[in-house]
């Protein structure tokens, strides 16, 4: 039986052949003036046709290769969620980041197995990045070149780069939890918003130490986890346990084990 570093190359294949399929979307829309709604009539949450139309490819695509494998995505909810394998796709997280034309929205495309997620993309268009994360390794690829991730090895608090997309409570935070975050941000060595996914790619390469957020869902992190931890980081929710483990969505991404319990020391509290 397969396992976590045993993901088949065409898996891989196919999730690189994904991500070029929805970067043939995404890019020509960006810094556009295409149309923006909000799904929901209580505050703003924009959706954009990259978003749907991106995501729209992508499923067509895994139902002709694999007409077996489960799907959720941000757009469309879920087809054969109970499936061995599942695709979990986010086409482009960060839709506000993409309708201010900033290049921090990243297509995300995880494959999970039995509900664990084992092969995880992290694709910038614009920028033309992309990182790849499986049997426990992950690389970064860009202009035909590929480098092997590793997180920076920063330990202390002191010494961390931290980032989250909005650290105020009329964002993704609540009261307590922006206050939890505000600790941590005083005893970092500096801190910087607003990346969305991309600020993990950064993480994976060493550029940033620790990523601190919640209110995500599982098409906003499920990519995520083979990339950081085959970088050698560690990702969690707040609590310490799996992401997904609670109802508020929490995570921390840290470069190595000991930054990262230095950061629940604080958050857990929240």
């Amino acid at each position: 039986m397969a396992g976590a570093r045993d993901i088949p190359d065409e898996y891989i294949a196919f999730a690189a052949r994904l991500a070029d399929a929805a970067r043939r979307e995404t890019l020509p829309r960006f810094r556009r003036d295409g149309a923006v709604e909000s799904k929901n009539g209580d505050f703003f949450d924009p959706v954009t046709d990259a978003d749907r139309e991106a995501e729209r490819v992508l499923r067509a695509m895994i139902r002709e290769a694999w007409p077996d494998h489960g799907v959720i995505g941000e757009e469309f909810g879920a087809e054969r969620e109970d499936a061995e394998w599942r695709w979990v796709l986010d086409p482009v997280d960060g839709t506000r980041a993409f309708i201010c034309g900033a290049a921090s929205w990243a297509t995300l495309i995880a494959l999970e197995r039995g509900g664990r997620p084992v092969l995880g993309v992290i694709d910038q268009p614009f920028t033309d990045e992309r990182w790849i994360g499986a049997n426990g390794r992950a690389v970064w690829r860009r202009g035909g070149a590929e480098t092997v991730c590793r997180s920076s090895g920063v330990a202390a608090l002191a010494e961390a780069r931290l980032s989250t997309t909005d650290p105020l409570p009329a964002g993704y935070f609540t009261v307590r939890e922006a206050d939890a975050f505000a600790t941590l941000a005083a005893r970092a060595r500096v801190a910087r918003y607003s990346f969305d996914a991309y600020a993990y790619g950064l993480l994976a390469l060493g550029a940033l130490d620790l990523v601190v957020e919640t209110s995500l869902k599982r098409h906003d992190y499920a990519a995520l986890i083979p990339v950081i931890e085959g970088a050698g980081g560690v990702v969690t929710a707040w609590s310490g346990e799996a992401l997904g483990s609670d109802a508020r969505g929490s995570i921390v991404a840290a470069a190595t084990p000991a930054l990262h319990a230095a950061a629940l020391d604080i958050l857990r509290g929240a």
